[in-house]
Order: structure tokens, then sequence, then C-alpha cells
């Protein structure tokens, strides 16, 4: 059941326990300003960080909305359950030595402590509400009072006081940790803050994800409420934690399965801390969902160039302009300057307000937002009066054609923290950094997810067998896979005379390998079985006719996952499918329109679309058997993994050539 974290929140009493750490949130909330009572607990001082003290919680006037533990692991256990006991809105668990430490039985103690109540942590800094000003906070910050703004929550403390230290204008409405998460999770702790309609936007540095499905819903009624979420997930380098004897485990590995399930929820995801910040302040001024179609203009060669280069690899569209843009642009900026997107209007018109506003119009009008370059003066040195013309072109350009306009610095220090909060209280998201501020717009163009879309279930860990070929064939073509004909016996002895009746020529296989080539198990091209010598380590032997016509090798893998439930991964196979390195994961469940999305999206797509007149593979046939396999999973919970490789594509149909496939013991 969903705890009620709004009293923990947006507390209107706070206490707090401990000694220094007591003093230091007493410290922030009287430097913020939150006008309720904070109450300190001390069982010796009369007085902590200038309050009077209370011996005991019994003693207080009434149960606190939030409390702050700043004692050690045993006593925070029994100030837990007094806390519940007499009616606490929620508690800040502070010390760390729980889980992380080796220590489960003791953090299951203390969510049993607490019962009802909503603890954060252990092993968390807390929460701080700049809306209100109340802080659960044992350290500095470097936010400020704001009446509106975005959220932050954070699974690294350390990394979220970074982060409100920025100077880039970006108004913060909370920060909340989540530590060990040992009873309320990333997603419930997300939603409560977004449930706040001074929120406008979450950001949240996350390492590991806990419930899936309930974040996946949780985007989507975000979405729906004009709200976005963007995420910077560590980790991404790091093999899968199950590390499966397939192509598969091996490519789908890292951060795919996670960069699949977020851009399936419709969440966006950056790759840095510039780019989350940056990101959040477009979600800010202009909610989620910006149109991709992106022009730029600057007043020099060099940063069009700059920005071309840059944005290429962000997948940013930037179209040409219309015939009619390039006529009117060509008349107010004269024969010398090229009429291109990105655009270099070059300094004819600079101080011109009039002039630069009717080129930034003209150019906006035709897009979906626009980018302008411009990195203002440092104002301790020179004089950046003349700069303001443009600045305000911007601001007019935005206001005339209702959309989005962005000031981009080059360099994220040229564009003042003062100069950025001005703009964005007039409706004007300047971005700091042009590689951070193209990593944002990317991320804010993240589309919505599929409309109720959720993530298999996942399953508890089990052991697994391996099927040998032949009954992981048998498996596929009762899924309707077609395979090739082939015979099985135990020994080549047996073996051969079984598959006189197969069509030349043919293919050995060694059953009972994970992987058959490295094995030396897998013999092609044979017109006749009687001289071919045992396969050390074979538990039986499969002969089938090879199959010809192929045009394209596939490989499809199915694996479960133990955060994100069933993952899908699709690239070109072979023996060469880890070298080429060719693939895309998604997450199930999955349509046919994704999948042949996700089929464009591989570097080698031409392959599959007739490259320079070749024949055109099946790829309809390929779809068709994803789907399949994507169907016998979710049907079968027992089976763990299957992985075709290759699947053989032919002008007409897909021919599942050698499968692994394992299943739970």
């Amino acid at each position: 059941m969903t705890k009620d974290l709004s009293r923990l929140l947006r507390p209107r009493s706070i206490a707090v326990l401990g000694s220094v750490w007591a003093e230091n949130v007493i410290a922030q909330c009287a430097n913020m300003g939150f006008a309720g009572p904070v109450w300190p607990v001390h069982p010796t001082k009369a007085s902590i960080g200038g309050l009077p003290a209370y011996a005991r919680l019994a003693d207080l006037p009434s149960a606190p909305d939030a409390t702050f533990i700043g004692v050690n692991r045993h006593a925070t256990l029994d100030v837990v359950a007094e806390l519940a006991a007499m009616g606490a809105g929620g508690a800040i668990c502070f010390a760390s030595g729980w889980t992380e430490a080796g220590e489960p039985e003791l953090q299951g103690r203390l969510v049993a402590a607490a019962g009802g109540m909503p603890i954060l942590g252990p092993n968390c800094y807390g929460v701080i509400n700049y809306l209100d000003g109340a802080l659960l906070w044992p350290d500095q910050h470097g936010g400020q009072p704001v009446a509106r703004g975005v959220a932050l929550l954070s699974q690294s403390s350390n990394i979220v006081i970074n982060l409100t230290m920025q100077a880039r204008g970006l108004p913060v409405a909370y920060v909340a940790c989540l530590g060990n998460a040992a009873q309320v999770g990333l997603a419930e702790l997300a939603g409560a803050l977004l449930a706040d309609e001074r929120v406008t936007a979450l950001g949240m540095y996350v390492e590991g994800i806990d419930d899936a499905p309930e974040l996946a819903a949780l985007a989507e009624a975000a979405r729906a409420a004009g709200k976005g979420i963007v995420c910077l997930k560590s980790g991404k380098t790091e093999l899968a934690r199950t590390a499966a004897a397939s192509h598969t485990a091996s490519l789908a590995g890292g951060g795919a399965a996670s960069s699949a399930f977020l851009r399936q929820a419709g969440i966006a995801e950056v790759d840095t801390l510039s780019e989350l910040l940056e990101t959040l302040k477009i979600l800010h001024g202009h909610g989620p969902g910006l149109g991709r179609r992106l022009c730029s203009l600057s007043c020099s060669g060099g940063e069009a160039g700059l920005v071309a280069d840059l944005a290429a690899p962000f997948g940013l569209e930037m179209p040409p302009p219309s015939e009619a843009q390039r006529a009117r642009l060509g008349e107010i900026l004269g024969p010398i300057v090229t009429i291109a997107n990105p655009l270099d209007y070059h300094t004819f018109i600079w101080g011109d307000g009039p002039r630069t506003t009717e080129v930034f119009t003209t150019m906006l009008a035709g897009y979906d937002a626009g980018i302008f370059v411009i990195d203002p003066p440092r104002g301790d040195r020179c004089d950046a009066s003349s700069f303001e013309p443009a600045l305000q072109a911007i601001v007019a350009a935005a206001k005339a054609t209702g959309k989005p306009a962005f000031p981009v610095a080059s360099l994220p220090e040229n564009f003042g923290e003062a100069r950025a909060a001005a703009m964005l209280a007039e409706g004007i998201v300047p971005l700091m950094g042009l590689e951070a501020a193209l990593g944002a717009l990317r991320a804010a163009s993240t589309p919505a997810g599929l409309a109720g879309w959720r993530p298999e279930p996942t399953l508890p860990e089990a052991g697994t067998r391996l099927l040998d070929e032949a009954e992981a064939k048998a498996l596929l073509a009762r899924a309707g896979i077609a395979v090739p004909r082939g015979v099985q016996a135990e020994s080549l002895a047996t073996l051969g005379p079984l598959a006189e009746g197969l069509v030349r020529p043919l293919a050995l296989k060694g059953l009972g390998f994970a992987h058959k080539t490295e094995a030396g198990a897998v013999r092609l091209g044979l017109q006749t079985l009687d001289d071919e010598p045992e396969m050390p380590g074979a538990t039986g032997y499969l002969a089938e006719e090879m199959v010809t016509g192929g045009l394209v090798e596939m490989l499809v893998g199915l694996q479960r996952d133990p955060v994100y439930g069933l993952t899908l991964t699709l690239g070109m196979g072979g023996v060469t499918a880890e070298l080429l390195a060719d693939t895309v994961t998604l997450v199930v469940p999955v349509k046919a329109a994704e999948v042949e999305a996700a089929l464009r999206g591989l570097r080698l797509w031409p392959l599959l679309d007739g490259y320079r007149g070749r024949a055109r593979p099946d790829v309809e046939a390929l779809i068709e058997a994803v789907l399949a396999l994507q169907a016998l999973m979710r049907a079968r919970p027992d089976l763990r993994e299957i992985e075709i490789n290759p699947l053989i594509l032919r002008a007409s149909g897909a021919v599942a050539v050698d499968a692994l496939i394992r299943e739970a013991t």
C-alpha cells in the first residue's frame, strides 16, 4: 500500500534527535525561515542549537510531522518504534551500518519498527523542501527559497549536494535522498514529490530501479499532468547481473536494458549531470514532449559549423528553411548571407533590435524550437550592453511565434546565474554549454511511453537447464518458428542411416554445448556422415539440411531480467555478432511497430532494406518470429532465456538455424 508522505515532505513541526547532526538541521531550518516549531530531543542536554531540548519524545507537545534521527543505528530502532506508536508523520534515518554493511536483519527490524509510518533510508541524508523552508538535512546545500520549481531525487547524497550548488538559474523545489530505500522506494518517493502542484518536473540520479512497473505508471501519470521526468542512470558500463552463456547476455549487458526501459516508459535519459540540469530547465519552462525539428542561429560561421557538427550525434533534426523563409531572410540579411540551418546571420544586423527580431521570428516560425548561440561577455571586465538587442529579440521571437526559443551559451560560464534567472522569469529558458544544451534538447524531446505499457513482472532467481539444440528447435517449431529439417541420435554411427532422407549438403552439430562453434562441435557442407569423427563432450548429434537462399543473419534473444522482467535483443547475428555489436534492446511487451522501429535504428538496417539494389530480406517474417517468441516466453515462466543466432532471413521466410534455450529447474 502506498504510504502518505505529505507530513514528512511538507511538515508543520519537526523533531531532531542527536547532537551535532541535530544542531545542523536546526541551523538549516532557521536559515531557510521554517515557520513551524523545531523540537530538539536529547536525554541530557538542556538546549541544542539555541532551542530548549526535550528529554524524551513523550515530552513533545504533539507527535511531530517529520523527525530527523541523527543517533546510532541501534538507538534508531527504538526511536522509530516510539515515533510510529505516537502517530508521527515520518522520519529520516541518517545512521549507516545496515544492509549496505552486511546487516540485512537489522534493516528488516527497522522496517518492522516503522510499521505504517514512512521512513526514508536508512543511511540517508534526508529531504530539503525549499518551498516551505523545511529542511531535514544535516549538511550544507546551495539552494534558496522558491515558489515553484523542480524536484531532485538521488540515490547518492553527495551527487545531489553537488547539484544544489548549480549556478544555472534552475529553481529547485525539493531535494530528496533514498539511502537504502528499506521501506519507501524510488517510484513511491518520486510520486510523492510530483504530487505537489508546485513541482514542475523531476530529475533523478539512479543507481538501481526497485519497481519498474510502478515507475512506468508514474511516468505516464506525470506526462498526463504535464510534468516531465529525466534520469541519469549510473552503472551502465557493468555487465548484466546474470552472465548467461549467450551472445544476448553479453550484448544486452550494462545499461542496454535500463535505457530501453526508460525510453519505453517515456522517461528522458541523459549521460551527464550538466545535461540533467539543462534538461530540467527545459522541462520546467516548457514541459515534456519538445519537438525535434530545430533551427539554430548565430552571428558566427564558426558557431554555426560547431552546432552542425555537435548536433549530428544527438539525432536532432535541423532541416533547411522553407522557400518562403529563405526569401524573407534574404530580403532582411542581403545577398552575402547564405540562408541555411544552422544560420550564420553575420553581424550586419548586430545592435538593430527590430531587424534582429524579424530574422529570429522568421526563422523560428518554421520549426518546433530554436537555439540562439549567444555568449554575453563577462560583466566584471566587459560591457555586455551591446548584446541586449539580440537577447531581447530572442524573447520577442518566442512571444511572436509561441515556440520555445533557447539562448545557448557555448561555454556554461558565459551566461551568469542572475541573467539566467531573469530570463527564466520571462519564460525563456537559457541553456549553458553547447554540448550539454544539445543533449538536453534531445532528452526533452523524448516521446511519451505507450499508454498502459508496463514491463513484465520479475521472477525469483532459479537454477536453469540448457536444452540441447534438438529439444530447443522442437520447442521453437511448436511455437510457429521455422527450423531446418533434421534428425538426431546418440552416436554418429546411428545418425548416418537416419540422415539418408535429408537433402544435401548437411550441417552436423554436437549436442550439449552452449557455444558449439567455439567447442568445435559444428561441421558444415557435408555430403556424407560416414567418415566424420566423434566430437568429444557431445551428448548426442543432430544432422540438418543446410539453409539455402539466406540473405541476412540475425540474432534474436529474450531473457529474464531481475529488474525489468523480460528483455528482447535484436541485431545482426552469426559468429561475428559480438564483434559487430549492432544490436538494440527492448523491454517486453512490444508490438510489431516497435520492433520495426528498433530494427530501423540498427547501423546495418540498409542490409535489411535492399541495400544498393540487393534482394530485400523478409523483415516481416523476422517481426512475426519475434512476436511468436515473445508470446512463448510470456506463456512459459519456466523459460529463462531463448536465443536464436542466426535466424536466417530469406527473400521469403525466416529459419532458426541455431537455438539456445534455458529453462528453470
